[in-house]
């Protein structure tokens, strides 16, 4: 609970130092402008990186394939899209970073080794129940 109230305080903080660093650089009229060009650009790449997500994953329904990757995918563009259409450049910046393919396959990489590293922990016991049977009786 600590550590989302202490996000949720942070994130604007960091947006705002930002502004005025930015603006007090280019000014503010280019200030508001980048922004809004981030917000569009970035909505617009997320909805062509979500078709193509779309277009994948059937094909993988068409070959009776399972599409993991794509609903997880399909699930952090939607993320993302929400983070570009946030005014900030910190989120913008994580927002282009889970929007673009490469990135979006290491954070995945990341977070599926972490998980399937504490998996294999749990592989290495079998629970169940013995009994002993004579074979004289």
């Amino acid at each position: 609970m600590n550590a989302i109230l202490f996000t949720i305080i942070l994130i604007p903080l960091i947006e705002i130092y930002l502004f005025i660093e930015i603006g007090g650089k280019i000014g503010a009229f280019y200030t508001i402008s980048l922004i809004f060009i981030t917000a569009f650009v970035g909505i617009f790449y997320a909805r062509y990186e979500g078709f193509n997500t779309l277009k994948s994953g059937v094909g993988q329904i068409m070959r009776n394939e399972l599409p993991i990757y794509e609903i997880i995918s399909g699930a952090a563009l939607a993320f993302a899209a929400l983070l570009l259409i946030i005014p900030g450049f910190a989120t913008d910046l994580v927002g282009f970073l889970i929007i673009f393919p490469l990135t979006r396959k290491l954070i995945f990489k990341k977070f599926s080794t972490q998980y399937s590293k504490e998996k294999k922990l749990n592989e290495d016991f079998i629970e169940g129940e013995s009994e002993d049977i004579d074979d004289k009786k």
